[in-house]
């Protein structure tokens, strides 16, 4: 698979429910991190263990891609999540929009550059993201 199938792969995945979601990441993996709550840097065990989090917190957890650019082994990417919780599994709701670069290394993503906030729940913010395709 080429840098940005695997990309595109993983994040047409729901996190929620595929048990495999770590063979994605490159074992020597790094994810920095800065989000509303300031910055994280994960490697492997804390990207699982984070994902694990999420298992256990909600009943989807998808993707919602607007772009998605490569540029050799790099991959920009930019999407809001949706997730569902345990306690309203009737609501979907928008989570959080995010652009991460990825390095690809291997087959798998191997270094992670993020930057993410709040969503809003606004018509314009969500509603940009299902009028492109990748």
């Amino acid at each position: 698979m080429n840098p940005k199938d695997v990309v595109k792969s993983f994040y047409e995945s729901d996190i929620a429910k595929d048990e495999n979601i770590m063979a994605y990441f490159h074992e020597d993996c790094e994810l920095n991190w800065n989000s509303s709550k300031g910055f994280k840097k994960l490697n492997f065990l804390g990207i699982k263990e984070m994902l694990e989090g999420v298992q256990k917190s909600y009943l989807s957890f998808k993707f919602r891609v607007s772009h998605l650019l490569q540029d050799n082994n790099t991959i920009t990417s930019r999407y809001t999540i949706y997730a569902t919780t345990i306690e309203r599994p009737e609501k979907e709701e928008a989570l959080a929009h995010f652009i991460t670069i990825w390095d690809v290394k291997d087959g798998k993503m191997y270094r992670g550059f993020e930057i993410s906030q709040l969503a809003d729940n606004s018509s314009d913010s969500l509603n940009s993201f299902a009028e492109i395709k990748v």
